[in-house]
């Protein structure tokens, strides 16, 4: 009896903590004094703003509720229901593109080590994107279409579940009880809404809603609704939370309220008590009082021809060419004026290099402070500059984690100005070729080495295959590749790149590149498709692996080639004795002669021998072993032996060739 008791006893104690863990609820009004778990980006401001990102480019943002939940009943093991709330802002610097936006997470962990920025809005990596083993429910904001997740547009609401694929999407919108239809709304306008997620852990239905908050109540009809066992996906416990990140486009991002509740209905947020959102954009101007004075002398009549004279001079200084068609292009467009303020009127002092198609500026954005390389380019306003310039529009919406950002463009008189993301580390070909690198560093590691040569491949499948037009860059070349602060590659200048749909078929072209790189078949029929940048990533190959440039004249009078000269070492079995002696001896030898091989198959002449760039991501991740190479590769019959004639008659390639030549790139 004594002993039934105890057990009676202790059977209800844990009916009870199961009962306050099934019970667990809380109700932010701000978070001010909030113990919240923070890391990255995200912080709680002064008046009690949860500020998930700022306008810090390419960094992650997490805030989550500190202690773990227990999300599963304790009997069944079922996940039970839960409702939560939350208001929020998103705001963009630019008005017709957004960034990464908010994932609301569920997840095993507070913790995402090895996120990745941008794309992956800092809970993935490509490494575990889908892996079952996540145990991740997320409900994203997103402001931005990838194509890699089938994004629906640059404006949706998903729900997510171990991937950024969502499984169901709409476009963000909210019903109008009283109008009875659907509104559209804005994620990045800047203005407060609020979401709410609700799951029926009997019905096993999850509902999305969103509305702004100058809705007077929830909406009636969700904006989503799924039948959804989460029992499937989660473990026990759970923490749950806010996930954010940011992208070459500053978008800054906060929470300013936050209720939920297990087994029952979040309490709702009290939205005249939420902390104020900071001011946006440019200051407003000051109302300056209308004085009247009168005009006495004729000395003010001079003074005001002067100032006319000034601002006539000053316009006429900083005239752009702008016509009605380029309207369209909206916040891409940069002024003359502050693209001249920024690289102090292209001082040479601000010069980081000088190519065949212009020189580059370093520069900051006088309102921004942003840093950034600006490019002056000759073009001729008579051809083509309206297609030329939606194509550079269009590649400004690429994003990915190797390639620098293109932020707009500007166009003056007889030149283009391109506006890229600043790299501070410069182009890899100054610390391949030159005794002394930028960075003061006088050599780079293989290792280093290798993880570049992985980030330029990964770039170049994102831009033949995973992106919504299939991009063929025409200029791969070391001068082309950049180097963040960490060294990692950056695949830039996309000043010759060409665009066209998947499954069609690339118009011919006038053939443009740098000598050395360009494909035989391009030379001949001026069609460029992705083969033509394998071809070029190949010679790249070589050229990171040897420590030598694709073409030396100087080398000697039979016009030597990088290409021929590995061919030939090959051929003799010594392909080790092409590399790059700085060296030193320090490399693994498996991944070398895998570079070198790689370089080999990818610059045949022959396109379709030429493997994809993602048969070539495969090998370089050795996730399917280099098929073997003939015992004799043919001779290579590029460009380059092409044109030697030319060089060895004193005569000159033909100018779309020779405006790219040699070192001289772009």
């Amino acid at each position: 009896m004594f002993f039934s008791k105890y057990v009676l006893l202790f059977l209800l104690l844990c009916r009870s903590v199961a009962s306050q863990q099934e019970d667990v609820g809380f109700t932010y009004n701000g978070f001010q004094g909030v113990n919240m778990s923070l890391d990255g980006l995200a912080q709680v401001t002064d008046n009690g703003l949860l500020m998930l990102v700022n306008t810090t480019t390419v960094q992650v943002g997490h805030a989550f509720y500190p202690q773990p939940i227990h999300f599963r009943n304790s009997s069944t093991g079922n996940v039970i229901s839960f409702s939560t709330t939350f208001v929020f802002a998103m705001f963009s610097e630019l008005q017709t593109l957004g960034g990464p936006g908010i994932v609301f997470v569920i997840a095993p962990s507070r913790g995402f080590p090895y996120a990745l920025s941008t794309s992956y809005m800092g809970i993935f990596n490509t490494s575990n994107l889908g892996n079952s083993s996540n145990h991740v429910v997320g409900v994203e904001l997103d402001t931005f279409q990838n194509a890699q997740f089938n994004d629906i547009d640059d404006n949706h609401v998903g729900i997510d579940i171990n991937d950024l694929r969502s499984i169901k999407a709409a476009p963000a919108s909210y019903f109008s009880d009283q109008e009875n239809r659907r509104v559209n709304l804005s994620l990045y306008s800047g203005h407060t809404m609020q979401l709410w997620v609700e799951y029926d852990g009997t019905e096993k239905q999850l509902n999305v809603t969103l509305a702004p908050t100058t809705v007077p109540a929830k909406p009636t009809i969700p904006l989503l609704s799924l039948n959804i066992d989460l029992s499937r996906y989660m473990v026990d416990p759970m923490f749950l939370g806010f996930s954010s990140s940011t992208s070459a486009v500053k978008t800054p991002q906060y929470v300013l309220g936050w209720s939920f509740k297990m087994n029952g209905k979040a309490k709702e947020l009290s939205l005249s008590h939420l902390p104020k959102l900071p001011r946006m954009g440019p200051k407003p101007k000051s109302k300056i009082l209308n004085i009247g004075l009168p005009v006495i002398g004729t000395s003010l009549l001079f003074m005001s021809i002067f100032v006319i004279q000034f601002i006539v001079a000053r316009k006429k200084k900083f005239a752009e060419v702008l016509e009605d068609w380029e309207l369209e292009y909206g916040p891409h467009r940069f002024k003359y004026k502050d693209l001249y303020i920024a690289t102090k009127g292209f001082h040479d002092k601000e010069l980081l290099g000088v190519g065949g198609f212009g020189k580059v500026y370093r520069g900051v954005l006088p309102t921004s402070k942003e840093e950034v390389a600006v490019k002056r380019v000759s073009h001729d306003s008579t051809q083509g500059v309206r297609e030329f310039i939606a194509e550079i529009i269009s590649i400004g919406k690429l994003q990915h984690r190797n390639i620098v950002t293109l932020l707009g463009y500007c166009r003056r008189k007889g030149e283009l100005l391109l506006v890229y993301e600043f790299m501070p580390n410069g182009s890899l070909d100054k610390f391949l070729f030159h005794h002394q690198s930028t960075a003061g560093k006088t050599k780079l590691s293989w290792n280093q080495r290798f993880q570049i040569i992985k980030n330029v491949a990964s770039a170049l499948l994102y831009l033949h295959e995973e992106w919504e037009q299939v991009v063929v860059h025409r200029d791969i070349k070391s001068s082309n590749v950049m180097l963040d602060r960490e060294l990692n590659g950056r695949l830039g200048d996309f000043g010759l790149a060409k665009l066209y749909d998947h499954g069609g078929d690339p118009k011919t072209t006038h053939v443009v590149g740098t000598f050395g790189y360009l494909a035989p078949e391009f030379a001949k029929t001026g069609k460029a498709n992705p083969s033509v940048d394998v071809f070029a990533f190949g010679v790249f190959l070589l050229e990171v692996a040897c420590g030598r440039r694709p073409i030396d004249v100087k080398a000697s009078e039979e016009c030597l080639e990088l290409v021929d000269w590995v061919i030939s070492s090959w051929n003799r079995g010594m392909i080790l004795e092409t590399v790059d002696p700085k060296l030193e001896l320090n490399y693994k030898v498996e991944e070398m002669e895998l570079v070198l091989k790689l370089g080999l198959l990818c610059s045949q002449s022959d396109p379709t021998a030429r493997p994809s760039m993602r048969e070539v991501v495969r090998y370089l991740e050795g996730e399917i072993p280099l098929p073997e190479l003939p015992s004799l590769v043919s001779e290579n019959t590029s460009e380059v032996s092409f044109w030697c004639p030319y060089l060895s008659g004193g005569k000159s390639p033909p100018s779309s060739i020779a405006e790219s030549i040699l070192s001289g790139g772009r």
